[in-house]
């Protein structure tokens, strides 16, 4: 390398060495000046803070001195609030004590005026009981004397008067029941007439006696033949599927359907009507033909029960008692259709349980399904009553309903109200004009019970059943019977009839006394 290379060289170094000098000096100066402005920095916060501090504690100071003056007027009042109180309850107790005080002289005031009471009143004793001995020596020597002037004894004269009270007694008693029971009669006449007439107001019924169709009206007699069929194997045919009797005479275009089943009956009416419109007559479509009819009037039974459960807004029945309820559509007593019975009843007790305050829907339930036993009666040899109150106990029906299907023929008693209206509309819908029909035999027989019934009662002379039996009028002998015996003769032969006869409604019974006096002017 050459010198001036060489020079170069060691002139860059030196320079570079210099520049680094140069630099670090000015970094070292300018962390100092740094260092001096941090030192005068933290010097401010220092003094800021002091002075902060100092602020807080004397607005500290200040908070706690009005903190104690404001607990000291709280103190010195609740102090004073408390001593107004012991002040009030001393006065108080002193009141008290000047009361006591009073009352005690009072008390003190009264034992000596009882004393002074109870020392006259035992003075006074000792002077009565002196007049008492005087007044029983006085009696018995009137006594005595009484007794040798009458010829009997105080004991004999004593139960003479008591035989004589007795029996004015029992005369009073007679007369005294004979009027209450009237009143009670007549009171309980008009409300029960009330009651009865708004239930029938209300309910409006227009349904009469019904019978159920058994008659089959045929286009023409040729039908007749084609009915019996050749050999008269259709009407056989037709009589083994539905069980009913076919009787073709000399009735013109009629064909009369015989049997002991209203449902059967019905079924055998709506599968021969079918047939006479269809014309094919033959045992295969007569077994098809009695098929449906028995559906179709199984679902027009359960229709009608329905339609009666829905007008009276009666819920939750059980389906088996819906369709032995439907069979009473094809029911009949006394001429009476029976489903249409039911509603009657439902109806009638409903309403007289709504004016009297009672359950209305519970009413209707057991009103509706008093009778239900009567659709099972064709099938089973039990009575209504029994049948009815197995199947509405199977299927879990309330108390309500199953006392009033025992207790509206008296097989147990009314245990509820419901169930006496029950058996009242009952009576009054078998009862009123053109519900049923009575055979003329059964209603001699009846009256004449009733007359016998009447006439059994010793000093009954005569007797007349009147009113198609609704009254008996009862003749007694005036010299055996008094006129206080005339009520219980009355009462006895009611309560003899409501236990030997099955009657409908009521039946009044009339006793009548006659005395006459004769004379003849000559």
């Amino acid at each position: 390398m050459d010198p001036l290379g060489m020079s170069l060289a060691v002139g860059a170094v030196v320079a570079a060495i210099l520049g680094y000098l140069i630099g670090r000096n000015r970094e070292r100066a300018r962390q100092l000046e740094d260092k001096e402005a941090a030192r005068d920095e933290a010097s401010l916060i220092r003094k800021r803070a002091e002075q902060d501090a100092d602020s807080l504690r004397r607005a500290a100071e200040l908070q706690a001195k009005e903190d104690v003056y404001r607990l000291r007027e709280t103190w010195e009042s609740e102090e004073g609030r408390r001593r107004e109180d012991v002040e009030r309850g001393e006065r108080r107790l002193l009141d008290r004590a000047e009361a006591v005080d009073s009352k005690s002289d009072v008390l003190d005031r009264r034992a000596d005026a009882l004393d002074e009471r109870e020392e006259g009143l035992k003075r006074q004793e000792s002077e009565v009981a002196g007049r008492g001995a005087k007044v029983e020596h006085a009696l018995a020597e009137a006594r005595a004397r009484l007794e040798g002037l009458a010829g009997i004894t105080a004991d004999e004269a004593r139960g003479e008067l008591v035989a004589e009270i007795k029996d004015e007694a029992r005369a009073e008693a007679a007369n005294r029941v004979r009027e209450i029971r009237d009143e009670a009669q007549r009171t309980a006449d008009r409300e029960a007439k009330r009651l009865v007439a708004m239930a029938i107001q209300r309910m409006a019924a227009d349904e009469t006696a019904q019978l159920t169709v058994s008659v089959v009206q045929l286009p023409s007699d040729e039908m007749k033949g084609r009915i019996i069929g050749r050999e008269g194997r259709n009407i056989r045919a037709f009589e083994q599927a539905t069980g009913i009797d076919v009787i073709i005479d000399d009735t013109p275009e009629a064909v009369v359907l015989s049997g002991y089943n209203p449902v059967r009956r019905e079924v055998a009416r709506v599968a021969l009507a079918k047939l006479i419109e269809d014309g094919r007559i033959h045992p295969a479509r007569i077994e098809e033909t009695v098929a449906k009819s028995e559906k179709e009037v199984e679902a027009d039974m359960r229709e009608a029960a329905e339609e009666v459960l829905y007008g009276l807004g009666i819920h939750s029945v059980h389906p088996e008692i819906v369709k032995v309820l439907g069979r009473l559509k094809f029911r009949t007593s006394y001429g009476q259709n029976q489903l249409a019975h039911a509603r009657e009843v439902a109806l009638l007790a409903g309403n007289m349980a709504a004016e009297m305050g009672l359950d209305v829907q519970a009413t209707r339930r057991a009103g509706l399904l008093h009778d239900v036993g009567k659709g099972l009666t064709h099938e089973q040899e039990l009575t209504h009553v029994e049948l009815g109150y197995r199947l509405c106990k199977r299927f879990k029906e309330p108390d309500i309903v199953l006392n009033a299907i025992k207790a509206h023929h008296d097989e147990e008693p009314h245990r509820y109200a419901e169930a006496w209206l029950v058996t009242a509309a009952d009576a009054i819908s078998g009862a009123r004009p053109g519900a049923r029909r009575e055979m003329f035999e059964g209603y001699v027989k009846r009256l004449e019970k009733l007359e016998e019934l009447a006439t059994e009662h010793p000093g009954v002379e005569r007797c007349f059943a009147i009113q198609a039996g609704r009254e008996l009028r009862v003749m007694v002998e005036p010299e055996k019977v008094s006129d206080e015996a005339m009520a219980r003769i009355s009462e006895a032969v009611a309560r003899k009839i409501e236990d030997e006869l099955q009657y409908p409604g009521q039946i009044k019974v009339v006793v009548i006394r006659e005395t006459r006096a004769i004379d003849f002017a000559r």
